[in-house]
């Protein structure tokens, strides 16, 4: 049998009946354990993400089972497979539609870097386009891989989602890649 991890509280001051602690650190616990992804799958390995979404790898017990099929509602966008260079505007729409805070993860070597299709209609990474928090590699990856570019995620969800949006370093990321 596994033994079972009991999550530890944020910091704070603690005494019988009460609990004090800072909004920032219970909000991103929150972030971090119901992140809603989107998943914009275009080839084999959207059938990767399948499989962890099945009861063998079962996604839910890290709060993400709730796939959101509205870019309005998600927080994390999985692009995954072949992405054409005409897809590229239509990617980058949906990124911008994303409420912030709202990270990116390239599933897959195509969407990290074209995979084997270095041709004039495919586009060489997703980064051409929008900003990547995590790169999962692989070919297809393992759903064991995805799961691992989940808790990344998950921990930048609880560390960096405040820090993150008010930063000048993001601000200029952003600016960079012409989004405002």
């Amino acid at each position: 049998m596994s033994e079972v991890k009991i999550e530890k509280a944020p910091e704070g001051s603690e005494g019988p009946g009460y609990f004090l602690t800072a909004l920032d650190k219970v909000v991103g616990m929150a972030r971090e354990n119901s992140l809603w992804p989107l998943p914009f799958a275009t080839s084999c390995c959207g059938i990767e993400f399948m499989a962890t979404m099945g009861a063998h790898y079962d996604l839910a017990r890290f709060g993400s089972e709730r796939m959101s099929f509205s870019p309005r509602q998600a927080d994390m966008l999985m692009v995954m497979g072949t992405i054409a260079k005409k897809m590229g505007p239509i990617l980058r729409h949906v990124y911008e539609q994303m409420a912030e805070p709202r990270w990116v993860m390239a599933v897959g070597a195509c969407a990290s870097s074209g995979g084997i299709f270095d041709t004039y209609s495919v586009l060489q990474g997703i980064d051409k386009v929008i900003p990547v928090d995590v790169y999962v590699p692989g070919c297809p990856p393992r759903p064991e891989q995805i799961i691992d570019g989940i808790l990344r995620i998950q921990h930048l969800a609880e560390t960096e989602s405040i820090k993150r949006r008010s930063g000048e370093s993001y601000k200029k990321l952003l600016a960079g890649y012409g989004i405002v």
